[in-house]
């Protein structure tokens, strides 16, 4: 690497790169629907997965 334009070239193509951002997206899964659960658990009822069946306990 004699050549100062190639050693310029290079510093600049490395800057570049350096200078590339990466952005997350971050994505929050919802809950499953009943009936979804009831499949991907086997029972034969969703009814124990729907919020509003479930008996209060105190």
């Amino acid at each position: 690497m004699r050549n100062p334009f190639l050693k310029i070239v290079l510093a600049g193509f490395i800057l570049s790169f350096g200078a590339c951002t990466h952005k997350t997206i971050v994505v929050t899964q919802k809950p499953l629907p009943p009936g979804q659960a009831k499949k991907v658990y086997g029972t034969k009822s969703a009814k124990p997965f729907a919020p509003g069946q479930q008996k209060k306990k105190h």
